[in-house]
């Protein structure tokens, strides 16, 4: 479906978009590729990996509607990738948490409405999830802005939805490269929160297929959260360096013990396909009768149980500590 198309991806000089435009490339000839993001030193090294003729880099904010206007034009499938995800940088800096998080999807919104785009899908995270942190909490009110598009999109054709999913096993600024540079730096411990914490754990490259599967199955206005394992974190310490001891630092302030992706509030509206859930639109914005039950793909999926979570501790998948060292093994390559 992208063959021929232009696509255009904010904060694509990040890890998902770094991979997600590589495999773009291998699988695909797109017309265009439009990378969106701030940081001009993170594009000029992109550029020197991904300069195909096809390839466009635009400098730029997603808090500046004007911009995102520009750079949209001629686009047909958008990915939101941009956010502020640092949770303490939130807590301590909110107000531009909200631009960027929330502001900055209310742009992306109407910049693809205006542009006449076909499909928008929006990164979200387990922390939207009955949010405890000001991060969490604005990605919820964007995956609220964008499962509501399909309302404000009118006449226009442009569809939007939402992939929900946890934690990136070795993206920027996650708990992966963290311990990676303490074990080179030859520390004596690794910190860990809490003993029985855990983790939803997805790879780059299963993350970015499941967003390319999102845009080929939506209707518009689900959240599609895929079927992933679970990691304690002990067992992650463990898989990646068995030799050093663990020394309890506590759970930080904004954070969980187990994380959520699909809370209990919101059971009535799931439906259960063969690899991911797909939450439904609560309110349904168009007169046309969408069966969310079979995607656009023509997969049938089942409602479940009204007592129904996808939490991260009651997961039936969870990685073994030598699942967890082999996982780490290949992302050190």
């Amino acid at each position: 479906m992208f063959n021929g198309k232009s696509i255009f991806i904010s904060g694509g000089t990040g890890s998902f978009g770094r991979n997600f435009i590589r495999r773009l490339l291998e699988q695909y000839q797109p017309k265009r590729v439009v990378v969106f993001s701030r940081d001009e030193l993170k594009q000029y090294e992109m550029q020197q990996t991904f300069n195909a003729p096809c390839m466009r880099y635009f400098i730029g904010d997603v808090r500046d509607a004007d911009r995102l206007r520009q750079a949209m034009r001629g686009i047909d499938y958008v990915v939101h990738a941009a956010a502020l995800k640092q949770v303490p940088a939130a807590e301590y800096n909110p107000t531009e948490c909200i631009r960027t998080n929330v502001n900055g999807a209310e742009n992306i919104i109407a910049a693809a409405i205006d542009n006449g785009v076909k499909k928008v899908v929006a990164l979200s995270t387990d922390k939207a999830a009955s949010p405890i942190n000001l991060y969490g909490a604005t990605k919820l009110l964007s995956d609220k802005l964008f499962v509501a598009a399909n309302n404000i999109a009118g006449e226009q054709q442009t569809r939007f939805a939402v992939v929900r999913y946890g934690n990136v096993a070795g993206s920027r600024g996650s708990v992966v490269p963290f311990f990676s540079k303490l074990i080179a730096d030859g520390a004596q411990e690794l910190p860990i929160t809490d003993e029985r914490m855990t983790r939803f754990w997805i790879t780059l490259d299963h993350g970015v297929q499941f967003v390319l599967d999102s845009f080929a199955r939506m209707h518009g206005g689900e959240v599609f959260v895929p079927k992933i394992p679970s990691i304690r974190i002990v067992d992650l310490a463990r898989g990646m360096a068995e030799h050093l001891p663990h020394k309890n630092v506590g759970i930080r302030p904004g954070e969980k013990l187990h994380e959520l992706m699909v809370p209990l509030d919101d059971a009535r509206m799931t439906l259960e396909f063969e690899d991911h859930y797909t939450i439904q639109p609560s309110i349904r914005f168009t007169s046309v009768d969408v069966d969310f039950a079979v995607d656009k793909l023509g997969e049938r999926g089942r409602a479940v149980g009204e007592d129904f979570e996808y939490r991260s501790d009651t997961n039936p998948h969870f990685l073994s500590v030598g699942q967890i060292a082999d996982l780490h093994a290949k992302l050190s390559v």
